[in-house]
């Protein structure tokens, strides 16, 4: 692709060519995530199993992902954005058709690991394909692009839901699965025309490439990761009535996990790397704590404003939408202007107040009372993603960009578990007020580590590492 420059910067048309794919490949993950849901009933039914059954399907497709962002941005940072790009979309497109023509559960869970993993491939290669675009397109908004790209996770996630319900209502859950292979298309055909191809020698051929290849994506660290997200997130998944023996596993995994990766060369999960680079690795607990906030409103908020507060779904989807509406807004004007900074103090202050404001909720308060609060969430869903993924893009490596933004999105979907984890505990069957005041207290205290650690992460500097230029320009 021959990119338009005017006035030293390639022209908007270019840019929009580019980033179109990059776009629709990082939006499929937050749309799968969200657009199963409203088919969960419909699947029940037409395979005679329960909620505890078709959750399997949910947890499939975030233990999937949890595992498959920082692998795919491994191997993206080996052979190149591009062909880690489009084999995604294959597994995509696999999955969806898969999960189209489904005669059993266990099929539509193979499906979704297949959306888990494909999906995972779009967003650490759209984050390390637009820093190799900026270096050989000097004056390139980057700064801009990475904004565009968590504008675009925010608002597919937003209609994940009813699109799933409106696509549901016309025809079937099927169709939930089948959009996917259209989509996957799209986005394959527009990669192949408008994204770069990668330097022809970043990948070698036949089996000595395969080799290659599995020995820098270490194998032993990978299956190890997944073990300890495996049991993580089982365990957390009913801590009502939690499995010590999952725990126990988990510990010993994890333990294990470290061990391992400080014996090998090229370690799939660079302990070392994290342990020097501490404002990386703020940034990732800035990440996990912000999402937690985020779906602890989204999910634990919505029950309560139907179970206790008497509103029907679509009275209590009216309620959150300011909070969606305003994320997208704010995301904006300072993803364009890179005020980053700002963005994560605000980010921390919202999380602080809004927590603070679901104190005052109770099954009498008023309308008006619901909306402010929960809109200022907006604030910190909008703002988070912008300002922690600017610094993540500054802070990490150049040659590791890859696997860095793909760990980030594991402590996105960590942030998802233990928040299902933390509304399952307070609400104990039901969305009570005195459930939703303790997991408001719980939100305080989180805020209140996510402000410190915001500060802490701002004032450390990391350990200079080989990167790009252009990255300093992000800041």
């Amino acid at each position: 692709m021959t990119a338009t420059i005017v006035d030293g910067r390639p022209g908007r048309a270019a840019v929009g060519r580019f980033m179109a794919p990059l776009l629709l490949g990082a939006s499929l993950n937050p749309i799968n995530s969200s657009i199963i849901a409203t088919a969960l009933v419909a699947i029940g039914r037409d395979f005679s199993v329960g909620p505890a059954v078709t959750a399997s399907l949910v947890a499939a497709l975030y233990l999937a992902s949890a595992i498959g962002q920082p692998a795919f941005g491994t191997l993206a940072d080996r052979l190149g954005p591009r062909r880690v790009f489009l084999a995604g979309l294959v597994l995509v497109a696999a999955g969806g058709v898969l999960g189209t023509f489904a005669t059993s559960i266990p099929a539509l869970v193979v499906a979704r690991v297949l959306l888990g993993l494909g999906t995972s491939a779009g967003y650490p290669t759209a984050v390390l394909a637009i820093r190799r675009w900026s270096t050989t397109h000097p004056g390139a908004p980057d700064g801009g692009m990475l904004g565009s790209l968590a504008i675009a996770g925010q608002v597919t996630a937003t209609i994940g839901l009813p699109l799933g319900g409106l696509l549901v209502a016309l025809t079937d859950w099927r169709v939930t699965f089948l959009v996917n292979v259209p989509l996957a298309v799209v986005t394959a055909v527009a990669t192949m025309l408008w994204v770069p191809r990668d330097q022809s020698g970043s990948a070698a051929d036949g089996r000595r490439a395969l080799r290659s290849v599995l020995a820098e994506l270490d194998p032993g660290g990978l299956l190890l990761f997944g073990g300890v997200m495996a049991t993580l997130l089982f365990f957390l998944d009913d801590l009502q009535r939690p499995s010590w023996l999952l725990g126990a596993a988990f510990v010993v995994l994890a333990v294990a996990l470290i061990v391992w990766e400080l014996r090998i060369r090229r370690p799939f999960l660079d302990i070392r790397m994290l342990l020097r680079n501490r404002a990386l690795t703020a940034t990732y607990l800035r990440v996990g704590a912000t999402f937690l906030v985020s779906y602890c409103v989204l999910y634990g908020l919505t029950q309560w404003l139907e179970q206790s507060r008497g509103l029907s779904s679509g009275e209590a989807g009216l309620v959150m939408l300011p909070m969606s509406v305003l994320a997208i807004v704010v995301s904006v004007p300072f993803s364009r202007r890179r005020m980053v900074r700002g963005a994560l103090v605000l980010t921390a202050a919202a999380a602080v107040v809004g927590a603070a404001g679901i104190l005052l909720f109770d099954a009498a308060s008023p309308v008006w009372l619901l909306t402010i609060v929960i809109a200022v969430f907006g604030v910190l869903s909008g703002l988070g993603m912008i300002g922690n993924q600017a610094m993540l893009y500054q802070q990490a490596p150049y040659e590791q960009l890859g696997v860095a933004a793909g760990l980030m999105r594991t402590f996105m979907y960590s942030g998802a578990i233990l928040s299902s984890s933390l509304i399952a505990v307070s609400f104990d069957g039901r969305a009570s007020d005195g459930g939703l005041h303790a997991v408001a207290v719980a939100l305080l205290l989180i805020g209140v580590l996510l402000a410190v650690a915001t500060a802490v992460g701002l004032l450390w500097r990391r350990t200079p590492a080989p990167r790009s230029p252009r990255s300093e320009q992000v800041l």
